[in-house]
């Protein structure tokens, strides 16, 4: 329904979708990662078996999806299409507890001292830096 003065091209993001081998898992990880609420809503695949799971702020919301045939880029010779990046005010800190969670940390860190490529348990790449 568009609003009264609004123009029928603006767009608002609804979430941001994610693919991996195990979408609860990769659900479980970002919300405890972000500090979301470990709510997590589960929507089933045509048979029934739940396949997309939801976590968000309120704000923003990552719906995260088990996909049979997942298979985690070769990072860094696998160029990227995309990827998060996340700020802590401790970056240190913050790569602790996220590699406690679950995330891997490559030998391949090309930010330097500006940020740390941590992989999440899918083998996906993401960033942390301070800032926060």
């Amino acid at each position: 329904m568009i609003m009264a003065g609004e123009p029928a091209t603006t767009a608002k993001v609804a979430s941001y979708a994610f693919w991996g081998h195990d979408g609860r898992a990769l659900a479980t990880f970002y919300a405890a990662a972000l500090g979301w609420p470990d709510k997590i809503q589960e929507y089933p695949n045509e048979e029934g078996v739940p396949t997309a799971f939801l976590v968000g702020d309120g704000t923003t919301t990552f719906v995260f999806y088990t996909a049979r045939d997942y298979r985690a880029p070769n990072w860094p010779a696998d160029e990227l299409p995309f990827h998060l990046d996340l700020t802590f005010p401790d970056v240190e800190a913050a790569v602790e507890r996220l590699v406690a969670l679950g995330a891997t940390k490559p030998a391949h860190q090309p930010g330097g001292e500006y940020w740390t490529v941590l992989l999440d348990p899918s083998g996906q790449p993401f960033c942390v830096s301070g800032g926060a």
